[in-house]
């Protein structure tokens, strides 16, 4: 069956999350369990209260079960999130942040809140994050040149929502270059 065309323009936002699944996370098993294979690789063994690195897709998979408890990557706290909305804020370029951070954090947000500082208020500047950083995303687009754009730091999420636009913009720009009849600005 054929993917209707909105569809096919990007990845969605559950495709994205099911590739940063893959992301190695923190965890406190509360169950002992010998090193398992699995097709992405070996994990464990697991032995509680040993902390282990197990895929996020693992992770969440023990804790619908409440078999562990999910340790929060280091970036995702009010403290370092707080100094990241700062510096999105007060400067024009976009700070740097992990390349799936949107994905994981959205995960463990809906999974493992009790295991997180303050859930409430680290959703809430994730939200002001995300907005500051597509208001420049928008500014980008509006100063787009035919021969290059330049948004260093952009994550997975923001690179998908961006890459229709972008390409329909690049692909009128490169109609623009060859044939500058239909340029209104040079006809002037």
């Amino acid at each position: 069956m054929a993917l209707p065309q909105s569809l096919r323009a990007s990845v969605t936002p559950p495709e994205l999350e099911l590739v940063a699944s893959q992301q190695l996370i923190e965890i406190v098993p509360l169950i002992s369990m010998e090193k398992t294979a699995f097709i992405s690789g070996a994990y464990g063994p697991l032995r509680p209260p040993n902390k282990a690195k197990i895929p996020l897709w693992m992770a969440v998979n023990l804790k619908l079960k409440k078999k562990c408890h999910i340790i929060a990557p280091v970036w995702l706290n009010v403290d370092f999130l707080q100094e990241r909305l700062t510096l999105e804020t007060s400067e024009p370029t976009f700070s740097s942040l992990p390349f799936r951070f949107a994905e994981i954090s959205k995960v463990i947000l809906d999974v493992a809140s009790d295991d997180l500082e303050n859930p409430d208020k680290i959703r809430s500047l994730l939200k002001d994050l995300r907005e500051a950083r597509q208001a420049k995303s928008r500014d980008g687009l509006k100063t787009l040149d035919h021969s290059e754009l330049s948004l260093p730091n952009l994550c997975s999420m923001e690179i998908n929502e961006i890459r229709p636009y972008f390409v329909q913009s690049m692909s009128i720009l490169t109609q623009l270059v060859r044939n500058p009849v239909l340029d209104p600005s040079r006809n002037a």
